[in-house]
């Protein structure tokens, strides 16, 4: 009788031991994802933090793991000398795979505000671009400086729900500089928001992938 009950105990131990590390796993999950995007400017390491901005970083790890990424580009640039058209000013590169029609695109996603999600448009910040709230897709932009116009409540998209910051350069900022210094122009039938910030020769990515 002894024995059995003693089974029965350390089964039971087992069991509580078992669901106490299923639940930690679930609640913890990762926290950050590390990818590389190689360009042919240069290398940029970037964490994506999937625990602040999971909607965000899981829609980006579907275009980055089925390898639509590696055919993308930066085609636009934002400097202080480039955006006499806007009353507030920015200074970014922007990137995805805009413009090849021969690539599927998933549907937009729900917009992850920064006054949710707690993060902030920060020199190196990784965030997507996009139109009206919830239709960002596969296009992004990386700050260079602090641009607090681009976080909940800035006005530099006039509905003031700022734009889904969800990662950070921790390697790279030099390239991103680099890449912000490219010629641009004003290609024929170009919007007017972005006059003269189309990068005459888009910086292609060569490879974008999970380190």
């Amino acid at each position: 009788m002894l024995r059995k009950i003693s089974l029965i105990l350390i089964l039971l131990v087992a069991l509580v031991v078992l669901v106490s590390l299923i639940t930690s796993e679930k609640k913890t999950g990762p926290d950050t994802v590390k990818v590389k995007l190689e360009t042919t400017m240069g290398d940029i390491h970037i964490d994506l933090y999937a625990d602040k901005a999971p909607i965000t970083v899981n829609n980006f790890l579907k275009y980055i793991d089925n390898g639509l990424m590696n055919d993308g580009a930066f085609y636009r640039v934002v400097h202080m000398q480039n955006q006499e058209q806007n009353d507030i000013k920015i200074e970014v590169i922007q990137g995805g795979i805009s413009g090849n029609s021969d690539i599927a695109r998933y549907d937009p996603i729900p917009l992850e505000r920064t006054s949710d999600t707690g993060l902030k448009h920060l020199d190196g910040t990784i965030s997507m671009t996009r139109g009206a709230p919830d239709t960002a897709g596969s296009e992004f932009f990386i700050c260079i400086n602090d641009q607090p116009s681009l976080d909940f409540g800035g006005m530099r998209n006039p509905d003031g729900q700022g734009f889904a910051a969800f990662g950070m350069v921790t390697k790279g900022m030099d390239v991103v500089r680099a890449i912000q210094s490219v010629k641009t122009d004003m290609p024929e039938g170009e919007l007017e928001y972005r006059s003269g910030q189309s990068v005459l020769e888009p910086v292609k990515f060569k490879s974008f992938a999970r380190e």
